[in-house]
């Protein structure tokens, strides 16, 4: 089973430069256990400390919020395109 990942620009940094990267999980958990694994210190950009979502990220899974699912525990299918988002605030 294996799923796109979306990477942000300010994320690409701890990947590399890369833009997109295949991975395979059956949810979301599994997904950032993955790039954790290929790239070390990006979880903790996207978690807090007690392992829950961080509230400036958004995660969607082929268009769908994981808030509004089950969150990190949200299953992915085969060939699903996984978006992380972060938050943007203007004033």
């Amino acid at each position: 089973m294996s799923q796109t990942v979306i990477i942000p620009t300010p994320l690409r940094r701890l990947t590399n430069g890369v833009e997109t990267i295949e991975v395979q999980g059956s949810t979301v958990s599994d997904i950032f256990d993955q790039l954790e694994a290929q790239f070390p210190g990006i979880r903790a950009r996207l978690c807090e400390e007690n392992g829950e979502l961080r509230r400036f990220i958004n995660v969607y899974i082929d268009g769908e919020d994981i808030r509004f699912l089950d969150r990190l525990q949200t299953s992915v299918g085969e060939k699903a395109e996984v978006s992380i988002v972060p938050a943007i605030a203007g004033g």
